[in-house]
């Protein structure tokens, strides 16, 4: 199972997904609100998995992504899109994304693709 770091300006999309990955096993080990928040949360707590809202005030998830694999090359984070995202998401596998979630999250897709990456 895997220590998961959340990442999203969302509180609801936050607790949703918390509430999935806890349920099946997995721990969030935190969350953080903007990409600024993120880099400082990813280098104290060492998550095994980020997850990573693109769209979000004060630093965006794609600036936090390179941020992130600046600090740790070999960090996993899934980047977490709306419908309509295309671009941002090409420009995300470009600096080191690893997989999608699409919002509205789906249970058993989330979980696919955390086991997915928790494998890789």
């Amino acid at each position: 199972m895997a220590k998961i770091l959340i990442v999203d300006d969302s509180k609801t999309s936050r607790r949703i997904l918390k509430n999935i990955l806890e349920a099946n096993g997995h721990t969030v080990i935190g969350e953080a609100i903007n990409g600024k928040e993120a880099v400082d949360k990813f280098k104290e707590l060492k998550p095994d998995i980020t997850t990573m809202d693109i769209t979000m005030p004060v630093m965006d998830g794609l600036e936090a992504l390179k941020k992130i694999m600046g600090v740790d090359k070999d960090a996993r984070v899934v980047m977490v899109t709306a419908a309509g995202q295309k671009t941002k998401m090409v420009d995300a596998v470009k600096h080191g994304a690893v997989e999608f979630l699409t919002k509205p999250f789906e249970e058993e897709q989330i979980i696919e693709i955390i086991e997915r990456v928790i494998n890789q």
